[in-house]
């Protein structure tokens, strides 16, 4: 992955959800209170509501953009399309503009994910002529995901809609359910990672060149990153999402420290095995 967002751009990880799907809370980091809004007063005095907002200028990237929605709350109340839909499974509600809490995403967090499933979808991020933009929170141990659906009408990005869905599974192994396992189990870890496992590094003595090499299982857990348990975060400008594809790229990517690790998988006679890893972080 090429790009950080911004220099400053980071991943949330929300708290851990239970695995029975009446016990989760996916609204929780968006506004706690949705399912009884009409019955709430507003949290915000009249004369905050009653603020003129500046005026709206035209958004350069969408990364550029979003670091400033997640950080601004008056940017965001503005480039909202109230009363928002929200989609729980399928049911449609909405969020009315007086009952909206601030949502910072992901930006106080120390990192975040980005998945594709081939090198030639990361340059997708690169490209400023995309024009709808999916944010994804993916919860592992629920299979849910919560998606915020943006769009850019007259170069102005605004949030259109929330939507809340489980993830379907295919016959095989399922990528979401192996890497939830893989990023918790140290023994099963050590079962799904090849041997001797392919390694890209950034060369100590040139900034502009990388080290190609390989790591024994040894190496690998002393050079690996902290995995994601919980939630991955997808910033989706158009690549697949395709259940049966044998191949995902899992970027990890911080929050204007120079960290960037990107993580290879394949599937091998139906199962999932890391089979390169990058850390060209500076």
């Amino acid at each position: 992955m090429k790009r950080i967002f911004a220099g400053v751009f980071v991943l949330t990880f929300l708290v851990a959800c239970q695995n029975k799907k009446a016990n989760i809370d996916p609204f929780a980091s968006l506004t706690s209170e949705v399912d009884s809004a009409r019955c709430m007063v507003d949290s915000l005095s009249k004369d905050s509501l009653s603020k003129e907002l500046n005026p709206i200028e035209e958004d350069d990237s969408f990364d550029d953009f979003v670091y400033r929605f997640a950080t601004d709350d008056k940017l965001q109340r503005q480039r909202i399309a109230f009363p928002l839909p929200y989609y729980n499974e399928g049911k449609k509600l909405s969020i009315e503009k007086r009952y909206w809490k601030h949502d910072d995403l992901f930006v106080k967090q120390g990192f975040y994910t980005l998945i594709f499933e081939s090198e030639e979808e990361m340059n997708l991020a690169e490209d400023l002529e995309v024009n709808a933009v999916n944010i994804e929170f993916i919860y592992l141990k629920t299979r849910m995901m919560k998606t915020y659906s943006f769009e850019r009408k007259k170069k102005i990005w605004r949030l259109n809609k929330i939507d809340l869905s489980e993830l379907k599974v295919n016959g095989e192994e399922d990528f979401i359910d192996f890497f939830g396992h893989f990023a918790t189990d140290s023994v099963f870890q050590s079962q799904r990672i090849k041997k001797p496992l392919a390694f890209v590094t950034t060369d100590p003595d040139d900034d502009f060149a990388v080290i190609e090499t390989t790591l024994d299982l040894n190496q690998w857990y002393a050079f690996k990153p902290k995995l994601p348990a919980d939630c991955l975060f997808n910033v989706n400008y158009g690549q697949n999402s395709n259940t049966d594809s044998s191949t995902k790229i899992v970027a990890l990517k911080g929050v204007g420290n120079g960290f960037s690790n990107v993580l290879y998988f394949q599937r091998r006679e139906k199962q999932w095995e890391l089979c390169k890893f990058e850390d060209t972080s500076i």
